[in-house]
């Protein structure tokens, strides 16, 4: 099984592929969509789109995970993220319907075993369990990883988190 996880985002998106063989798996690609703050939203979502949609043509994932959005403060951003969300869920959801969500918590606990692990942890946890040498850069894609392990580690339970 291949599963391309996505952490969302409109100036960074998130993504990192991990491919799972029962009780083993091992870290495929992972990397960041971005666009320029400069640039009208259009443009930026158009490039978020085009981005999910080479990544769904290179990898040809099994099932696409995206980490649900949290937001407390900034309305103006979590708008601007929220459409960002929506377009990589668009281009993901034209290829398959095997689309899930996490919370950030969910995948906190997923991978440390602590649900308010802060992000130091869950990236070395993240690069321990991958066997990779260093930290995936940037942040964001160090974040989808754990959020494609975190649906690995929920596979016999996923359709309560499919997305409905």
């Amino acid at each position: 099984m291949i599963v391309l996880g996505i952490d969302p985002g409109l100036a960074t998106l998130g993504w990192g592929v991990v491919e799972a063989e029962g009780d083993r798996y091992r870290m495929v690609q992972y990397g960041a969509i971005t666009t320029a703050a400069g640039q009208p939203m259009p443009q930026r979502l158009r490039a978020i789109y085009g981005g999910i949609n080479q990544l769904m043509d290179i990898y040809a994932p099994d099932e696409v995970a995206f980490e649900e959005l949290f937001f407390s403060k900034n309305v103006t951003t979590g708008m601007a993220v929220s459409a960002a969300r929506g377009v990589a869920l668009l281009a993901a959801a034209q290829r398959t319907e095997e689309l899930y969500e996490y919370t950030p918590m969910q995948i906190k606990q997923a991978v440390t075993g602590q649900g308010r692990a802060d992000k130091h942890q869950v990236q070395m946890m993240v690069r321990m369990l991958l066997r990779m040498e260093e930290n995936a850069k940037p942040d964001d894609a160090a974040d989808a990883l754990a959020v494609a392990l975190t649906h690995i580690h929920s596979h016999r339970a996923r359709d309560m988190f499919r997305i409905k």
